[in-house]
């Protein structure tokens, strides 16, 4: 009996080791997801991208912060990209921090609190001619038109930038790349900045749409959401678009310093690849559906105001199909700024623009 006792516990024994065994086999070990510091929330459950499912990487993913300027919807790709887990896929681990003003950006890129800045390139050349021993180096372009809308107190179907003759405007920052396209249509269309019309720049950029909805201004400069939120309660109207009028510009870039860049070339060329993906679905796709993607990142903003924005966005050519900074966008760049009497001398293109990576991003 006692026989037969023991070999039933050995046979059980064997059993539960071989047990152990196959279940142990057939599990597999994924990498967790990485998120960033202003991206969590990428998707619903069940949800999956367009993009064919990668298994996770088992080696780990390279540390990026991101410094943007400001987080709005005129940069969508970037938010398509992040939604996506096109930064994942190339290897990526990305936080994302607002820097609320192209100068605080510069600022952390500089100091080394960000790898990358997202801002608008005049800053990269106001660094530089400001004698920095380290240059800011622009290697994405993002958008290729202004992102902002000229907004008056009443519908005003026959508009001509003639109107603001003599009229108050509430503007943007000295020698931000918003003012300074503003100023450059004034001029376009004979118009003085300084002696046509009244621009008041005392008002930060976050607060221009309530300080017009207040009552101040007869027309007000607004980004989005601030010109659709206007519009929604019938305190402005859009009269024209800065993006239509100004024709193409290099409004906003990615940056790093030219010694990260130097270091880590296989990061920004990563880096880059994932915007490009992003940049191909946005232009492939719908504005619902891109509103859907990058709708984790607005989660105040309602569903049918995201899709009327970004539709906007879309159907005036805002996006760059490829991320390539050209010569020629720079030397437009360069000549805004010096008619804005921004510039005190004319960098090289070379100097501070690596076309490399956005172009092997795009083949």
């Amino acid at each position: 009996m006692k026989k037969n006792l023991l070999h039933a516990i050995s046979l059980a024994i064997c059993l539960t080791l071989l047990l152990m065994n196959v279940c142990g086999c057939s599990k597999t070990t994924k990498a967790p997801k990485q998120e960033s510091s202003n991206t969590a929330s990428s998707k619903a459950p069940g949800e999956a991208s367009d993009k064919d499912s990668k298994e996770p990487s088992e080696t780990a993913l390279a540390d990026v912060t991101l410094n943007e300027v400001a987080h709005s919807i005129f940069y969508a790709p970037m938010y398509v990209a992040i939604e996506q887990g096109y930064f994942e896929e190339e290897g990526i681990n990305l936080t994302l921090v607002t820097g609320f003003g192209a100068d605080k950006t510069m600022t952390a890129v500089l100091s080394g609190e960000a790898e990358i800045g997202f801002m608008g390139p005049e800053t990269t050349v106001y660094t530089y001619n400001e004698g920095s021993t380290d240059r800011v180096i622009n290697f994405a372009q993002l958008t290729q038109r202004a992102g902002n809308f000229l907004v008056a107190r009443e519908e005003m179907p026959d508009f001509s930038w003639s109107d603001l003759r003599g009229k108050e405007v509430l503007g943007g920052r000295k020698g931000g790349m918003p003012e300074m396209v503003f100023e450059y249509i004034l001029r376009q269309n004979q118009i003085d900045p300084a002696a046509d019309l009244s621009i008041d720049q005392s008002i930060d950029f976050g607060s221009t749409a309530a300080a017009f909805s207040g009552g101040k201004g007869d027309f007000s400069v607004e980004f989005e959401p601030g010109a659709t939120a206007l519009e929604a309660e019938g305190a402005g109207y859009v009269v024209a678009s800065l993006g239509v009028d100004s024709g193409y510009v290099p409004y906003t870039a990615f940056s790093a310093k030219s010694s990260y860049i130097e270091e880590n070339p296989d990061i920004i060329q990563k880096f880059t690849n994932a915007l490009q993906k992003g940049m191909d679905y946005t232009l492939a796709h719908t504005p619902e559906e891109i509103a859907k993607a990058i709708a984790p990142q607005f989660k105040e903003t309602e569903m049918e105001t995201l899709t009327s924005i970004v539709a906007r966005y879309h159907q005036q050519d805002t996006w760059k199909e490829n991320l390539i900074f050209e010569a020629s966008s720079f030397d437009l760049l360069l000549d805004i700024l010096s008619e804005s009497g921004e510039l005190t001398d004319r960098p090289a293109w070379k100097d501070l623009v690596n076309t490399s990576f956005a172009e092997k991003a795009a083949q």
